[in-house]
């Protein structure tokens, strides 16, 4: 199979991470597979990306943010 054959995953620049126990509770953001910081609200990780001249539009796009263990909405531990 070549390449141009693969279908397209997406690869987005920012991962925020499962929330992590804490006082108050955190995820850990990534950009560009780096770990840049934590974030406790949905607005750390937006002056995260800001940080790095991301511009996001859509919180909800895969092809932007990958949320790993919930959602933008998820901020205390299950």
């Amino acid at each position: 199979m070549t390449e141009s054959a693969c279908p397209h995953i997406s690869q987005p620049r920012i991962r925020v991470s499962r929330v992590q126990p804490g006082d108050p509770p955190f995820r850990i953001v990534e950009i560009d597979g780096e770990v840049v910081g934590e974030a406790r609200t949905v607005t750390d990780v937006l002056e995260a990306a800001a940080a790095f001249g991301i511009t996001v539009h859509d919180l909800d796009d895969p092809d932007t943010v990958r949320w790993v263990g919930g959602d933008k909405f998820t901020w205390s531990p299950r």
